[in-house]
Parts: C-alpha cells; structure tokens; sequence
C-alpha cells in the first residue's frame, strides 16, 4: 500500500501509553481515527482513541480481529513480540518496519548496525557469563556500564561497573539476561535528533535538543541545544544516514554524545521520543502529527523550530504541581491522565515557551 490514506482511514497503534494518547490525538488532527491495542485496562490513550482492543499480545484471535479494523499499523514502544507482530504484518502493513524494531530490541544488534554504518558508539561486548565480562572489562576497562541486551529502559535493566571488581555483583544484578559491557563514555552534553522518513523517501528533521537525565530518566530537554553550527548539522545527517540504511517510514529518535573527538551515538528509538514532546509548542508540525503522516503517506509537515522550548518531564509527585504551572507564563501543560503518582512513573510534561534567542 502506498498511496495517502484518506481522512476516515483507521490508524492501529500497538501500545496505549502517553505516546500513543498523543498519536492519537495528532491523528484526529488530521481526520483519522485510531484503534489502540493493548493489554493494560483503561490506558492514558484510551480517553482520546475510536476504538480500544483490550487483550494480551499472546491473543491471536484479537490480534487478528484489530488488523482487520485497521489500515495500517505503528507502535509506541519497541517490545512487542514477535509473534504478535508476524499475524498483524500478515494482514496490514506495520510502519516503522520490521528491521527497525529488531535492531532497536537487541543492544548488540543496534550496536553492531550502527558501527556497520560507520557511525562512531561507545565500545561494546557481549557478556552471557562471567568468563565473558572479565573479558569485556579487560578489553574495555572501568568504569563501564553493563546492560541488559532487551527490554531495559528509563535507566531500568543496567548497573554501573566502577572498578573491576564490581564484576561479580553486577552479573548477579542481571539475574542471567544477557547483557552487553558498554565503554562509559565522556562527554560534554548529550543531545538528540527526533527525524522522519516519509513512504516516498522525503526526510524531514527536528532541531537537536540537549538533554540532562536524572536516575537514569530524562528530565528536561532544551531547544535550542549547545552545540556548533556543524554538529547540528553532522548530528541531522547521521539522522538521515540511519533512516535512510534501515528504510524507515515515521518518527526516528536518535540519541548522542557530544564528545571532544566527535558525535557517539548512544541508542536509536523507532518511534516518537521524549525528547522531542518540545515540537508540540515550538514547532507547526510536531513530531506526533509528523509520525502520522509519514506512515499514512502524507507529505511531511514543516518541522522548522518557532521558538525556544524547554521541556521539562513531570515524573512521580511533580504532578502535583501542575495547578502552580498552569498558571505559569509562556508554560503549556500536558498531563496523561494516568492514576496515582508514584516515584518513576511519567504523569506528564511541560513546555516553557520563549521566542528565539
């Protein structure tokens, strides 16, 4: 299928959780509708959706009813099984494709496409035992970072190596997942570049944003980032490189290290990213309307930045704060209607919005 879908058309996305509200919404924008799947009763996404599909990824009769609502089919995070994902394809296509979302599962496999791209990554080794992390440490040293290969995000599923001898603990930390020893990396900033790559290969990218995480988690983002006239350019065109090896078709979160001797790439995210929930307020076209209409086959939108934004993530009990930051000058709020805080979970997001410096 490649030609536009018209307004009316169905958008299945795979995920109910804030990204996935905030697709759905874009999609309304623009006259589609959406069908969310997801397992979870009641998600932040299912307040502003068509229609919700409430079953496990291991229910194929629901799998298969949700593609044949659907005309086409994205998602909102990587770890979808590959199962679900083999029945759905067979009856719609999924966008971004099927390569994409392996690479971005498995450390190793992203890392081994990065540097097979010629991009520059921290160094890495896969550890299953500890035969092999001794290995990894005596190659790439301390302090280092081991990681689970799968399913880790928001800091969860890794632990920090400061000498040699935290070896052991650590392993154990892992509980036997296979990990990957990344190299700890020193760096001056860490920026990302939210890029989409339309059906007919158009490519359309986001300024850098600068990014601070706290515990593993991001708290803000900062448009414009610190950065040279040439590493935002180096950083666009690593962008394209990427999207263009892979493919791709929608929203592309890349994350970097801006280091002395260059930009190091720290990890892909095929989806809408965190670090670009700044282009709802500071650009036209943000990166969630962006997303839809690279996978219904629109042309891309105008993503050029109109202002200066800082986002700031409401993680745990900020939220409560936000009667005291809807009244705050220049700072547009969005909350994701999710339950109880508690310390961790994303309840929200604001953009503090000034003109261009």
């Amino acid at each position: 299928m490649t030609d536009p879908l018209p307004q009316g058309a169905v958008i299945g996305i795979l995920g109910g959780g804030q990204l996935g509200r905030m697709l759905s919404v874009a999609a309304s924008r623009l006259g589609f509708r959406t069908h969310i799947y997801e397992p979870a009763a009641s998600p932040p996404a299912a307040d502003v959706a068509h229609a919700v599909t409430t079953a496990p990824y291991e229910d194929s009769a629901a799998l298969a009813a949700f593609a044949a609502a659907v005309d086409v089919v994205t998602y909102e995070f990587e770890n979808v099984p590959t199962a679900a994902l083999d029945l759905i394809e067979a009856a719609r296509p999924i966008r971004p494709n099927r390569r994409a979302l392996a690479i971005s599962q498995d450390r190793i496999a992203e890392k081994d496409f990065l540097t097979g791209l010629g991009l520059a990554t921290a160094p890495y080794a896969a550890v299953n035992s500890f035969a092999d992390l001794e290995r990894a440490i005596a190659r790439i040293g301390t302090p280092s970072i081991m990681k689970t290969t799968r399913l880790g995000y928001d800091g969860k599923g890794q632990v920090r190596l400061t000498v040699p001898a935290d070896a052991p603990a650590a392993l154990t930390a892992m509980h036997g997942a296979p990990c990957v020893l990344e190299g700890f990396i020193v760096f001056d900033r860490e920026i990302s570049v939210i890029a989409a790559r339309g059906l007919t290969g158009e490519i359309a990218a986001f300024d850098p944003g600068e990014n601070v995480h706290k515990d593993g988690i991001l708290r803000t983002t900062t448009i414009p980032a610190r950065i040279t006239p040439s590493q935002r350019s180096d950083a666009v065109l690593i962008a394209a490189r990427i999207l263009n090896a892979l493919d791709y078709v929608g929203v592309l979160g890349v994350e970097l290290f801006v280091t002395p001797l260059g930009l190091i790439v720290n990890e892909i995210a095929p989806r809408v990213h965190n670090s670009g929930h700044w282009t709802q307020n500071g650009c036209a076209v943000d990166q969630f309307e962006q997303h839809i209409r690279a996978i219904a086959g629109w042309p891309l939108g105008d993503g050029s930045r109109l202002s200066d934004v800082t986002m700031e993530n409401l993680i745990g009990d900020d939220i409560l704060r936000a009667p005291a930051l809807a009244r705050e000058p220049g700072a547009a709020l969005h909350l994701y209607g999710k339950g109880a805080p508690r310390p961790g979970r994303k309840m929200g997001h604001v953009n503090r919005v000034t003109p261009i410096r």
